[in-house]
């Protein structure tokens, strides 16, 4: 999958929410930083030639609407987050985490047993 600028996945995001929409449906979406009409429609044909994206034409008007899933997203992308950022290491994701307090100790040991019990 290629990458997404951050308002791309802003407005892949709330495609996902509505599911089907038009550019005008997505814009009233954003509730600050809104973007120009004509900018979120190059936005959402960028998301389409990426693949992320397809459409449904009523005449000169088109209805958009996700074909990538938010679950195969967000696998790719913490996939991605951690090859790039902790070396392909989960143990360093984690450590991350305990060190900025992120997690407790507590959530820790639900986590290793859920994992016992998943085995």
């Amino acid at each position: 999958m290629k990458k997404l600028t951050n308002k791309e996945e802003e407005v892949l995001k709330i495609l996902w929410k509505l599911e089907k929409a038009f550019v005008k449906d997505v814009l009233a979406e954003f509730k600050e930083d809104k973007p120009h009409y004509n900018t979120l429609s190059t936005m959402i044909r960028n998301l389409e030639e990426k693949g992320y994206v397809s459409h449904t034409a009523y005449g000169n008007t088109h209805q958009y609407y996700p074909i990538v899933e938010k679950e195969v997203y967000r696998k790719g992308f913490m996939s991605r987050a951690i090859t790039d950022f902790y070396s392909n290491s989960y143990k360093s994701l984690v450590s991350n985490f305990v060190n900025e307090d992120k997690i407790s100790v507590d959530e820790l040991k639900e986590i290793i047993n859920h994992i016992e019990n998943n085995k």
